[in-house]
């Protein structure tokens, strides 16, 4: 009887164990999916706003004159500056060439040279568009 009684011991203390061990692992889950929740968002790295869609209405000649679009990008970049928040890559490339489809040709290289500075991985292309501007 003692024999047996031993044996139903150490089978209580290992499921004791296996209980103890799964309900520390599920409170470690628990915890941590709490502590990953609290986490502050993070920022952003570019201020997308309406770029995308005027993009989008320039290359599908919606009915929007390039000076609209140049006020919505000029707004955006405004909003972005507010935010802290650098606009996207090709943002001012891309308000460079509504200036030049509205006659701004001084804007245009202005705007051709803030996206070198800003993105140097474009500086090739930019320097082409700025050698076809100035051959017109």
């Amino acid at each position: 009887m003692a024999a047996k009684q031993i044996i139903f011991d150490q089978g209580t203390n290992t499921m004791k164990t296996m209980v103890f061990k799964r309900v520390t692992c599920w409170c470690s889950v628990l915890i941590l999916g709490f502590l990953m929740g609290c986490a502050a968002p993070q920022k952003p790295l570019y201020s997308w706003g309406s770029y995308q869609k005027e993009i989008y209405a320039y290359f599908k000649n919606t009915q929007s004159s390039p000076t609209e679009q140049i006020i919505a990008l000029e707004q955006q970049e405004q909003k972005a500056k507010a935010q802290g928040l650098a606009v996207p890559p090709g943002f001012h490339a891309h308000l460079g060439m509504l200036y030049a489809n509205s006659g701004q040709i001084d804007k245009v290289q202005q705007q051709f040279e803030i996206e070198k500075q800003l993105y140097p991985e474009s500086t090739t292309y930019m320097d082409f568009l700025l050698l076809n501007l100035n051959k017109k």
